[in-house]
């Protein structure tokens, strides 16, 4: 069964406001790919119409071929978390799983399997209404794999849950994405991605910023750079400055030179006297990384303390019919 999410061309309006523009990416079977952007870059429009809860203005999104409202037993297919609130209050959690089983033809076993599989088998008769966030989140994820489906999208899988649980849902996603299965997963947090994703899918005001590997977006954004560790950092920084470097002070004793081979700022700084502890290639972190590519693609920017004629929030979400539509 194909399992590949295919995204060609996607656009969506909200009136006068952009929510995706033009957006094509594919989410691949056996890897886990992370899918960010700034608040208000289109990533939550884009699940949205994956799962045609919202049409495209253009473009289509299609699961193994298909459009998602085309398929018959869509739980099967593509297994999903936009909301983990999206569960009546009062119905147990059990019975929550119970009417999305029978209306999917799946075996209410099934059930009992994802409950065990999410932690909730012991709360499985409480009203989900009860339920922490956290539970409400390992909810949502035991419905997304109810069906056993070949791909699976989650929309913010970690929030409100503990060290624990973010721990289960990283093993969980690297398992789901080892077994063949296609997963693509939104996230803020770049730490959880950086050691849980294969593949990033950057957006930004609605349209793609980058599509590749982490490996290579860590290669690039570490660009050469050098670190050294030195209790004389001011003339560790002029020495390296004047033979070419961009330099720049980091935490406490560090200095990061760009331009200039390792072996190069080894040779400088000892002809020069300036005493130094360690000198390694820097190694930026997907934050950074991130940060980077996203620069000037924020649409909601807090202004600056110490800026008072900085940034100022943008006003208004994108998205006037449905608040929050693009984030």
């Amino acid at each position: 069964m194909d399992a590949t999410i295919e995204v060609r061309g996607l656009s969506k309006r909200y009136g006068a406001a952009v929510a995706v523009d033009g957006l094509s990416f594919t989410v691949e079977p056996g890897r886990v790919t992370g899918f960010v952007g700034p608040n208000g870059s289109g990533k939550t429009t884009t699940m949205r119409m994956i799962l045609g809860l919202d049409r495209p203005d253009g473009g289509t999104a299609l699961v193994g071929g298909r459009p998602y409202r085309s398929l018959r037993t869509p739980l099967c297919r593509l297994g999903s978390m936009l909301d983990a609130g999206a569960v009546h209050p009062a119905r147990r959690a059990r019975d929550h799983l119970l009417w999305l089983a029978r209306a999917n033809g799946i075996p209410a076993r099934r059930v009992g399997e994802v409950l065990e599989l999410a932690g909730l088998a012991e709360v499985a008769r409480r009203p989900a209404g009860g339920f922490s966030l956290g539970m409400r989140q390992r909810l949502g994820i035991a419905a997304a794999l109810l069906g056993d489906p070949p791909a699976l999208m989650f929309d913010e899988p970690v929030n409100g849950l503990d060290p624990e649980g973010v721990a289960w849902i990283r093993g969980l996603l690297r398992g789901l994405a080892a077994e063949g299965r296609a997963v693509l997963v939104s996230s803020h947090l770049m730490s959880e991605l950086e050691g849980g994703a294969d593949h990033l899918v950057v957006i930004g005001r609605g349209r793609l910023i980058a599509d590749t590997s982490v490996a290579a977006l860590l290669a690039a954004a570490s660009g050469g750079r050098v670190e050294v560790r030195t209790s004389a950092r001011r003339d560790a920084m002029t020495v390296l400055a004047n033979a070419g470097a961009t330099v720049a002070a980091g935490d406490r004793d560090a200095v990061t030179a760009a331009g200039l081979p390792a072996e190069w700022v080894v040779e400088l700084l000892a002809g020069a006297g300036v005493p130094f502890s360690g000198v390694a290639g820097h190694r930026a972190s997907l934050e950074e990384a991130y940060m980077e590519l996203t620069r000037d693609a924020v649409q909601f920017r807090a202004r600056s303390g110490d800026d008072p004629a900085g940034d100022t929030e943008s006003g208004g979400a994108v998205g006037g019919p449905r608040p929050g539509a693009a984030s």
